[in-house]
C-alpha cells in the first residue's frame, strides 16, 4: 500500500484546507497510507544553523523520505501559498549534507499533488504558484489539480461544506494521484 503524506499549508486549528485534507484521506482509506505532517514547530530557515542539521527538519525530511508521494493542501494569501508552507519547502529544498556538488534533498524526484481552498479563487494563485516552486525543487507535479471555494456560511461557522460535485473531483484527484505513484 502506497504511503502518501498530506501537508497542511495552514496551522490554523479548525483550518479549511485541514478539513478537505481529512475528507480526502477518508477516500483514501484502504486504498493508501495516509499520514498529516507535523511542522509547526521547525525553525525559520537559516544557514547559519543549517548544520548540523536541526532535531526538527531531520524528523520532517525522514517523514517526507518514507513518503511515495506528497499531497499539499494549500491555502491562498495574497494570490500565494503561505510563509508558513514556504519555509518547510526551503528546508526540505536543501542539501541534506553539506558542500554535496549534487545537492541531494529530500524532496528531488518526490511526486506531489496540490489541492487548495481558499475564496472566490479557488487557490489559483497559490496553486499556480506553488507548481512552479515545486518543478524547480525538482519535484514530479500531477497536472490535476483541484481548487475548492469557501461556502459563505464557513466564515462564520469555520465549516467547510462541499458540493457533490467537489467531492467527486476530489475522489477523482484521489483516484488519478494513485495511479501518478504508480507511474514510473
Amino acid at each position: 500500500m502506497k504511503k502518501i503524506l498530506f501537508i497542511v499549508g495552514s496551522m490554523r486549528k479548525k483550518s479549511f484546507n485541514k478539513q478537505r485534507a481529512t475528507i480526502v484521506a477518508e477516500e483514501l482509506n484502504g486504498k493508501a497510507e495516509v499520514s498529516f505532517l507535523s511542522y509547526g514547530d521547525i525553525p525559520f530557515m537559516n544557514q547559519d544553523i543549517e548544520f548540523p542539521t536541526p532535531e526538527e527538519i531531520i524528523r520532517v525530511r525522514g517523514e517526507v523520505e518514507n513518503a511515495d508521494g506528497l499531497w499539499i493542501f494549500t491555502p491562498e494569501y495574497n494570490y500565494s501559498y503561505p510563509g508558513v508552507l514556504k519555509n518547510l519547502l526551503d528546508w526540505l529544498s536543501r542539501p541534506l549534507i553539506k558542500n554535496d556538488p549534487e545537492r541531494k534533498s529530500s524532496v528531488k524526484g518526490k511526486k506531489v499533488a496540490i489541492s487548495g481552498v481558499a475564496g472566490k479563487s479557488a487557490a489559483a494563485g497559490s496553486r499556480g504558484k506553488l507548481k512552479d516552486l515545486l518543478e524547480i525543487m525538482g519535484m514530479k507535479v500531477m497536472e490535476t489539480q483541484v481548487g475548492v471555494t469557501i461556502n459563505p456560511e464557513a466564515w462564520a461557522n469555520n465549516e467547510l461544506t462541499l458540493s457533490d460535485d467537489k467531492k467527486e473531483e476530489l475522489k477523482k484527484q484521489a483516484e488519478e494521484f494513485l495511479k501518478f505513484l504508480d507511474e514510473e
